[in-house]
């Protein structure tokens, strides 16, 4: 079944992108969508609850301690201004775990790459399908959160529901990059930089406190970090504070989304179309 997908016919490209894409991204994402369906459901699953339970302990619990915050100069409840920044942590963690760890995998234990690209799929075609396959576990994670988060009210405005695709956006950007870092990697200890680099992130993009409690230098370098930039996205989008820097932000994903394709599409090009 696997490689009646992978040999499946696709129309003719010309142009810059004859040789780089196939048109027919869909065969890699049915291959990954059987994968998942048969032997990965639990773990993509399972991924769901780490920022639920942070949403209760430092929500709820330590909620109660601070009160408000201040957002935009508007005092939100402490649960309501975490709970969007955890939805963006969640879309990233579900993109970059399969983006960096499964793609890791399947590049140097089951040299599943090189064997979709012996057929008529290009670079381009694997680089799509795994990062969609990666989006389709962030949305997976972005839709049952916001579903917690609406049951237990948490969403102070109407705008709250284009914080889906805004989590989609976030995980479209670490994916594209994710999957061009770990064509670098060659063991799994590796995989540990990623992670290295996730957890300061994690807690110093305004996900639990406002950017102001920092010195001004290190808001400089939080406001670089693109976890910052989702944070805020989907922050303002919840609580409906929306300013002119989600411009900003949705530009700064742009940027990261196109140079993260091409990154990816070149290292896949230059490993297995020698």
């Amino acid at each position: 079944m696997t490689e009646q997908l992978l040999e499946a016919p696709a129309p003719a490209i010309r142009g810059p992108l004859r040789g780089l894409y196939a048109g027919n991204t869909r065969s890699v994402v049915a291959r990954g969508l059987q994968v998942i369906a048969r032997n990965n459901w639990l773990i993509v699953v399972t991924g769901f609850f780490e920022p639920v339970f942070y949403l209760l302990s430092m929500g709820i619990g330590l909620g109660a301690l601070i009160g408000t915050v201040d957002f935009y100069g508007v005092d939100v409840p402490y649960a309501a201004y975490i709970a969007p920044a955890l939805m963006a942590v969640s879309a990233m963690n579900g993109a970059v775990y399969d983006s960096t760890m499964n793609v890791f995998f399947k590049m140097n234990f089951a040299k599943l790459y090189q064997q979709m690209l012996s057929t008529s799929l290009g670079p381009l075609d694997v680089a799509l399908g795994e990062i969609l396959l990666a989006l389709f576990r962030g949305l997976l994670y972005a839709c049952g959160f916001m579903l917690v988060t609406t049951l237990m009210g948490l969403n102070l405005s109407w705008t709250a529901v284009l914080a889906i695709p805004a989590a989609l956006i976030i995980a479209f950007g670490f994916a594209s990059f994710g999957m061009a870092v770990t064509s670098y990697m060659k063991t799994f200890q590796h995989l540990d930089y990623v992670y290295f680099v996730m957890m300061p992130m994690f807690l110093l993009s305004a996900t639990f406190f406002p950017i102001e409690v920092y010195p001004q230098g290190v808001q400089w370098i939080i406001q670089a970090m693109p976890l910052w930039h989702g944070v805020d996205m989907v922050r303002q989008l919840t609580t409906g504070l929306i300013q002119p820097s989600i411009l900003l932000h949705l530009l700064y994903f742009a940027v990261m989304i196109v140079f993260g394709l091409w990154f990816t599409t070149a290292r896949l090009k230059a490993l297995f179309l020698r």
